[in-house]
């Protein structure tokens, strides 16, 4: 009974002040709508794991009590949003409704199934509209670039095709004029006398030319293409729950800065550090896909069906958020189990 009491005042202390600094954030700048789109991802996402009877629905309440109340500081009631130079308030007021709808409902029951049902359809829903705003942005820039694109062609530096033709004429031309050098020029004959070793004559000609045209591509195409299929695309710098890794950047190499700055007392940036290199490792190994707008959770749901690596990645992910967007403290050795919790998913992702 104390164990689980003190585990929902720890949840109440990880809530109340996350949704004071999304109180105090929300009103010194409004997000971008990259921001909130990213927001709105993530609580797809965890409305999607809550759905599950193998999650929270069915499953203990005090993770029930904080899936809930994390859904609340992703989309706080009131927020300001940057859009197109434009500050827009934004009333995310109906998830709450929601929110409040579903706990006065008995659990478990299809009642809040149905409730949770309507939330992700809303939510994926408003996903859908911000991508449409935005993909529209691009689109017009794309087709101001197109434009331009077009007006640059239209130069005469860039308008070459009738010279590179006449230099190819001329290049056939002289090769032509060097065949014909080869063969010394024979004194007149008498008409009807030379007519069948002229003809012998044109036939050699025209086979020696062939054959050596047939010559140099034989030896020298098979190198162009060799020296192309060489040519490898240079891997791009990769954005992973907003810090950015460069090309050459390993997993090895963001746990040995996770280690750093455990030793440095910076625990809770070690454990950020390390989830990441984490994810870096499990994308390197093709087991999972890594993109800029994807959350932990997003990355979470998509190992379910590693039934091993789910449960651990489940565990670290709960540690992660509860540390680095809960802003609770870690002690050491909070540390050193995120550690080795790091090693076994590595371990069970293979």
């Amino acid at each position: 009974m104390k164990a689980a009491l003190k585990s929902l005042c720890k949840h109440f202390a990880l809530a109340a002040t996350a949704l004071l600094l999304m109180a105090v954030l929300s009103q010194v700048r409004a997000a971008t709508l990259a921001e909130y789109r990213a927001r709105v991802s993530e609580a797809t996402s965890v409305v999607r794991e809550f759905q599950s009877p193998a999650a929270y629905v069915e499953g203990d309440p005090h993770d029930a009590y904080y899936t809930l109340t994390r859904l609340k500081t992703l989309l706080p009631e009131k927020e300001r949003v940057e859009l197109s130079g434009q500050i827009v308030e934004v009333d995310n007021s109906w998830l709450h409704e929601a929110l409040k709808e579903f706990e006065k409902s008995p659990a478990p029951g299809a009642r809040r199934r149905e409730i949770l049902g309507a939330i992700s359809e809303r939510l994926q829903a408003l996903g859908q509209r911000i991508d449409e705003m935005q993909s529209g942005a691009q689109a017009a820039d794309k087709d101001a670039n197109k434009a331009r694109l077009a007006e640059i062609l239209l130069r005469p530096e860039f308008n070459q095709t009738q010279a590179q033709g006449s230099a190819l004429t001329r290049l056939w031309e002289r090769f032509a004029r060097w065949l014909e050098s080869l063969f010394p020029k024979s004194k007149p004959m008498q008409p009807g006398t030379g007519r069948a070793l002229s003809t012998v004559a044109q036939v050699i000609v025209i086979g020696l030319g062939v054959a050596l045209i047939a010559f140099l591509v034989w030896k020298f195409l098979p190198r162009y293409l060799s020296n192309r299929g060489k040519k490898k695309t240079k891997r791009e710098a990769r954005i992973v729950l907003g810090e950015r890794l460069e090309p050459d950047q390993t997993a090895a190499d963001l746990l040995e800065q996770a280690e750093g700055l455990a030793r440095a007392g910076d625990l809770r940036g070690a454990i950020r550090k390390a989830y990441i290199a984490l994810l870096c490792e499990l994308g390197d190994r093709k087991v999972i896909s890594l993109a800029q707008h994807k959350t932990n959770r997003d990355y979470l749901m998509a190992v379910r069906d590693k039934v091993s690596l789910y449960q651990s990645m489940r565990r670290l992910t709960t540690s992660f958020e509860l540390h680095w967007y809960g802003f609770v403290p870690p002690a050491p050795n909070d540390w050193d189990e995120f550690r080795v919790g790091c090693r076994n998913a590595v371990t069970g992702g293979k």
